[in-house]
């Protein structure tokens, strides 16, 4: 009997659950920052290496920098909880804008 948790059954006011949470999300940005870092390491290198031609570093370090985003996005900012699906429909539209903006003017400077 003295082994017995008290559960309540309620995760805001359960502390054990809080606590694991807490730990897990913790671990998950410990992750994505040492990923990032990683990323930003495969990026100098790229730079540092003279060979490769400046058609692959430019593409390949933009690409990375959309991985990064994503990460900073989703671990760092919380946009994989529950509760931030306007925000998320906010930054998705910016980034459609964005892209078909991008594109336009592509078109209109290359033909």
């Amino acid at each position: 009997m003295a082994n017995q948790q008290i559960n309540s059954g309620n995760p805001r006011v359960d502390i054990e659950y809080r606590r694991r949470k807490s730990a897990e999300e913790m671990r998950y940005q410990m992750v994505s920052f040492a990923i990032m870092i990683f990323l930003t390491l495969i990026a100098f290198a790229t730079v540092a290496i003279k060979g490769f031609t400046a058609w692959f570093t430019a593409p390949f370090i933009i690409l990375l920098a959309v991985v990064q985003v994503i990460f900073q996005l989703y671990y760092f900012m919380h946009m994989s909880h529950k509760g931030h699906e306007a925000p998320s429909l906010f930054l998705y539209s910016g980034l459609l804008v964005g892209i078909i903006t991008i594109l336009t003017f592509s078109t209109i400077i290359w033909w």
